[in-house]
């Protein structure tokens, strides 16, 4: 007699054998959909990252030593730092001629509940910053130093009120996740 077809075992072993081979094409469709998925979160984040690190290093090189005054009249020096944060007067650099233009902006990042946040004033002189815009949230810490010609400090208090440190060294300390060591040259020295 002349067998025309599969036996019921031979066709039970091609369907397991069939089986196996969508359970793993759905497992490795799987892991790749979840490996997509946090490639583009960690992306974001960066993406986030490289943007406050652009608006600070922008602040900070574009710095000039203007000496502000407060509400009472009192003179502030040109640049004030501590642990906690920083504010500084900003000129406007015009990128084709490398010129600076009239336009004077005072800006302040701080640390403000686990935040770090940048503010700005409507006025050089005689102003409160305005509401601040946060940056980064979900921070442990952030830590300041700040160079001068002689070293790293802690708190900018220099002896002449327009001098300016040469850099801002910050490091970022997220709730979660890795720190970030950032380095950011002020004024002329960028």
């Amino acid at each position: 007699m002349k067998d025309n077809g599969f036996t019921l075992v031979e066709l039970l072993v091609a369907v397991l054998i069939f089986s196996m081979l969508a359970v793993a094409g759905v497992g490795l469709l799987r892991f790749s959909v979840d490996a997509q998925a946090a490639t583009g979160e960690r992306l974001k984040l960066l993406a986030s990252q490289r943007r406050i690190e652009s608006l600070i290093m922008s602040d900070a090189a574009q710095a000039v030593p203007r000496i502000t005054r407060n509400e009472a009249g009192d003179p502030i020096q040109a640049f004030v730092g501590d642990g906690q944060g920083f504010t500084l007067v900003r000129g406007d650099i015009d990128s084709l001629t490398d010129v600076a233009r009239p336009a004077l902006q005072k800006v302040r990042y701080r640390l403000e509940n686990g935040t770090l946040t940048r503010s700005s004033y409507a006025m050089l002189d005689g102003a409160q910053p305005n509401a601040g815009m946060p940056l980064l949230s979900n921070l442990a810490a952030v830590q300041l130093r700040y160079r001068s010609k002689d070293g790293w400090r802690e708190v900018w208090d220099p002896l002449r009120p327009d001098l300016m440190p040469r850099a801002i060294e910050m490091i970022v300390r997220p709730a979660q996740g890795p720190e970030m060591r950032y380095l950011f040259l002020v004024g002329a020295a960028a």
